[in-house]
């Protein structure tokens, strides 16, 4: 079974380019805006000189790890909503257009079960494309430092001390890992609900799988007077249970007037353990599960011949 999940895997990858294509856009237009960026910035070559010298001789490490730990927040918040995207037109699309162009009849002569195929298209929307998508990230970040390093370097600045010498490389990839994940996961009721209706629908599935979350709650509202159906549904839109609170006086050191080094570490607000064991998360999990076992069905019983 592991060997036809990685032929799966890689069959996913290979017919829907949009997983490494998205990610590889978005990673040009970052890099084509730090370009503008620094042009840009260029033209101020007075202001420019003071801000240099502040930032080697003023500020400290810690101040210099915050503002790029900004850069590395921005630049990695374009990329999940880019992810996010990609997931719902990638889940919408594999069921439907195999049957649409009756792929399926090939692949169900293969030697691969329905299950097997859905749990892969499953696997890809949870877990390949948050992984190519912090792969790109990281790429992303690299070129990114190379590029504003020879910059700095040719403005006479100490781009090793400046740059390198303060960058939280690991913290940041590996914060970006972990709120990548876990935002697919938390998202799972609608990857399994848009894989059921991509299983399910003869014509527009995005149609099909956007209009009764938007029916349902109002039909809800009008005869039943309540929101409990939008509250369970557009309530996971919001923050997940995998950031800690965030105290606004913890982020400055009172006797040195400086940034506290806890505060510039992604890692320090993030508690792994309080969303593994979160009841909302694994309610969640449940919910994708009969999804997908129901698109199983679906994709099992239907007759594309």
């Amino acid at each position: 079974m592991m060997g036809n999940q990685y032929a799966l895997l890689k069959r996913e990858v290979w017919e829907h380019r949009s997983i490494y294509v998205t990610p590889l856009a978005i990673a040009s237009i970052v890099t084509l805006g730090t370009l503008a960026m620094l042009m840009f910035a260029g033209g101020f070559a007075k202001e420019l000189d003071i801000a240099i010298f502040g930032a080697t001789n003023i500020a400290g490490d810690t101040e210099r790890q915050a503002a790029l730990t900004g850069f590395f927040v921005g630049t990695s918040g374009v990329f999940l909503l880019a992810a996010t995207v990609l997931t719902v037109f990638y889940t919408l699309d594999c069921l439907y257009t195999e049957r649409k162009d009756k792929s399926i009849l090939f692949w169900r002569s293969m030697p691969v079960t329905d299950a097997e195929a859905v749990i892969s298209k499953l696997v890809t929307a949870i877990v390949i494309i948050p992984m190519v998508t912090v792969a790109v990230v990281i790429a992303t970040h690299l070129v990114n430092l190379a590029v504003t390093s020879i910059w700095f370097s040719a403005k006479g600045a100490d781009a090793g001390h400046l740059i390198w010498g303060s960058v939280p490389l690991l913290d940041n990839w590996l914060a970006a890992l972990i709120v990548t994940l876990a935002s697919a996961v938390w998202m799972s009721p609608f990857v399994g609900w848009f894989l059921f209706v991509s299983a399910y629908t003869k014509r527009s599935p995005f149609l099909m799988a956007f209009m009764p979350l938007v029916l349902i709650p109002i039909l809800e509202f009008i005869f039943l007077r309540s929101s409990f159906f939008a509250d369970a549904v557009f309530s996971r839109k919001g923050m997940i249970p995998l950031f800690r609170g965030m105290d606004i006086e913890a982020f400055f050191d009172e006797e040195t007037l400086h940034l506290s080094e806890e505060a510039v570490s992604l890692l320090a607000f993030l508690d792994v353990g309080r969303f593994l064991t979160s009841p909302s998360m694994w309610g969640g999990v449940v919910i994708c599960a009969l999804f997908v076992t129901a698109a199983i069905y679906v994709r099992r019983y239907r007759d594309e011949s």
